[in-house]
């Protein structure tokens, strides 16, 4: 039986994320709570295999949590639930300690699976994460290499936020002062990291990211 701890703000989430979870006959959510403080808390004094984190609580994300939660010397597997397909808030769970990502959009079909892959030692990859930037990612960490805190490097999010925007090369060029050549350089690199294929792709990375407004 996989013991769990469920921590999410919201009561209602905690009720339809308990009912996906104990359908099935080796998971029990065993601890609730409804902040990163509380989940620590519990953590402490409740003996759990696993934790379902919201990214964001009060108090003490779930980021903050699982950073806290994986500094201890035996720490149980730690999974995020989150409403947002973005691939910063998934990096960022990553580094925190994380085993996986899920959305709560497709928690009734993604949830369990993932619980018993973060049990298993795998890294769960939210649908839309499967991108070649991620299994770079993922295969530095296994291999024990320093890995960046952000996607891509300052240079290429300028890049990326001028081509969103609708610029053209050459007044990217212009506005950057490098060479129109170094433009697409650093375009076919975004693309590639990101596994995308053109500007409306790369548009909509760039609003999740933060880099230009909707």
């Amino acid at each position: 039986m996989i013991r769990i701890l469920l921590a999410d703000d919201h009561t209602l989430v905690r009720r339809g994320v308990r009912l996906i979870l104990e359908q099935e006959t080796d998971l029990s959510v065993v601890a609730e709570a409804a902040d990163g403080v509380k989940a620590v808390e519990r953590v402490r004094d409740t003996e759990v295999d696993l934790v379902v984190l919201d990214i964001a609580m009060p108090r003490m994300t779930g980021l903050q949590a699982a950073a806290e939660i994986a500094r201890r010397r035996e720490p149980p597997r730690i999974l995020m639930l989150s409403m947002h397909d973005n691939e910063q808030y998934f990096f960022g769970a990553l580094k925190a300690g994380a085993s996986g990502y899920v959305l709560k959009s497709v928690a009734d079909e993604d949830l369990v699976g993932a619980c018993r892959a973060a049990m298993r030692g795998e890294t769960f990859l939210y649908p839309g994460a499967e991108s070649t930037l991620v299994r770079d990612y993922l295969d530095r960490l296994r291999r024990g290499e320093r890995v960046p805190n952000s996607v891509l490097t300052a240079r290429e999010d300028q890049v990326i936020k001028l081509i969103a925007e609708g610029r053209s090369s050459r007044e990217i060029a212009r506005e950057l002062h490098i060479a129109p050549k170094t433009v697409e350089g650093h375009r076919a690199n975004i693309l590639g990291k990101l596994g995308m294929r053109d500007r409306v792709e790369l548009t909509r990375y760039a609003i999740r990211a933060g880099l230009i407004e909707p």
